[in-house]
């Protein structure tokens, strides 16, 4: 009971104070024009039929509510690019350029979406004015604005302005990693009864399907190939980043248990998909 107590403080704590100040600080210095390439609509591809093969499969086997089916189709589509995204850029190809749109397409797209959708959700019916309200009343999302405004801007801001935000910001990453660790103590990975269709399904399109649909919209679609093409289908096969499951926190759902079980799985298997990547593209 305490190790739950524990793990919701520090998940609001990285949800409400954390995140926001690390978002700002990466979208403050980010180059925003890396938001327009073909590298980056081979992303965006992946993740649209991605999200819309979980979305049939929950249509026609689970009948999740909204809230769910989203954290669902999140699990099986945003990719962990922070924490193994990044190494991988490096050490595997070369440069970490090619983790950076993704970052932001992550940032300023795909994280403001899934949160509108899970406050709609989350507060039953809302008003014209709740719905164009909402992306102020959200820190990730005022967060990542304001740092896309001063990259857009070019304000160079002063240290003494900066440093607190990645004093704070710096705590975000490890602040969700403990309250997903303490989320595991005493649990089992895929129990019966909570979700493990939902775990499977999503874990098998994060792991096997993306880097295949990657795959063919960079080759056929796109016309990429060499690095670029390694790169997009590597990307595709990360693991599930850990933010969905701090955001099923945040919002108390029933897929908790769900998006933990996932993070965790796709985590273990995405090595070895990396490594077949590696092995027929590299």
């Amino acid at each position: 009971m305490a190790e739950a107590g524990a793990g919701r403080v520090l998940n609001r704590m990285a949800y409400f104070v954390a995140t926001p100040a690390l978002l700002f600080t990466v979208l403050s210095h980010a180059d925003v024009s890396v938001l327009f390439s073909e590298f980056l609509a081979a992303i965006v591809c992946t993740v649209l039929v991605g999200a819309l093969l979980y979305m049939v499969a929950s249509r026609l086997f689970f009948r999740t509510p909204l809230a769910e089916t989203v954290l669902g189709a999140s699990s099986a589509t945003y990719v962990n690019v922070n924490n193994i995204g990044l190494p991988v850029a490096i050490y595997v190809l070369g440069s970490a350029q090619y983790v950076a749109p993704v970052v932001l397409l992550q940032l300023v797209i795909l994280a403001p979406t899934i949160l509108a959708i899970l406050d709609l959700a989350t507060h039953g019916r809302a008003s014209l004015r709740s719905i164009l309200t909402q992306p102020f009343r959200n820190p990730m999302i005022l967060a990542s604005l304001a740092g896309v405004v001063v990259a857009v801007s070019g304000i160079t801001l002063p240290d003494p302005v900066l440093a607190p935000f990645e004093l704070i910001g710096g705590a975000a990453i490890p602040m969700v990693l403990l309250s997903f660790g303490m989320s595991l103590h005493g649990q089992r990975l895929l129990q019966a009864g909570t979700g493990r269709k939902q775990v499977v399904v999503a874990t098998v399109i994060k792991v096997v399907l993306a880097p295949v649909i990657a795959y063919l919209f960079g080759h056929f679609v796109f016309d990429l190939g060499g690095a670029q093409l390694f790169a997009v289908v590597a990307v595709s096969a990360l693991p599930t980043a850990q933010n969905i499951f701090n955001f099923a926190s945040r919002y108390d759902r029933a897929f908790v248990v769900v998006t933990r079980d996932t993070v965790l799985l796709t985590t273990i298997l995405s090595m070895p998909a990396l490594i077949v990547v590696a092995a027929l593209l590299a």
